[in-house]
């Protein structure tokens, strides 16, 4: 009964941390930077909401390519990359739902080599004050990690 209980509790239950993940994966034999965000769909939801003054629906899109095109201006609006002190153009490719996240894809292509990536990311910053973004970065074969406390918004990875 307990155990009923308890899964109850955390299904109705908003969850008590804001962290969202983002992945940058230098591929060399592509020449690109490969990037994944993965936030809560419903902290990204309000912070959309906020920013647009919309109601957005990330499972049920009414329209899925203006969807498509508001998560694109807004994350590349919170999200930079530099790579060798040269900013990156970055191409949004799509968002997927899996359980309570969206995940979002991005790629930077003609990146020949990468010595130095430094990221700024701001994502859900605005609306969570308590938000925290891990970042997992590979180049060369290695990788790093670290973790940004809002409003701490900047990383410098060097290999």
């Amino acid at each position: 009964m307990l155990t009923a209980i308890f899964q109850f509790f955390l299904l109705t239950a908003a969850h008590p941390f804001y962290v969202g993940i983002t992945s940058v994966d230098y591929n060399k034999e592509a020449k690109r930077v490969e990037i994944s965000c993965r936030m809560f769909y419903d902290d990204f939801e309000v912070e959309l909401k906020a920013g647009d003054g919309k109601d957005v629906d990330l499972i049920n899109p009414k329209d899925r390519a203006a969807t498509d095109s508001l998560l694109s201006k807004y994350i590349r609006s919170h999200f930079r990359l530099a790579v060798d002190g040269k900013v990156l153009e970055l191409r949004y490719l799509g968002y997927e739902i899996e359980d309570d996240v969206a995940w979002c894809f991005l790629e930077a292509v003609n990146i020949a080599s990468v010595s130095k990536i430094t990221v700024d990311n701001r994502l859900l910053f605005d609306q969570f004050p308590k938000q925290s973004n891990i970042l997992h970065v590979t180049a060369n074969g290695k990788r790093k990690s670290t973790k940004l406390d809002n409003p701490e918004r900047r990383a410098v990875f060097e290999w």
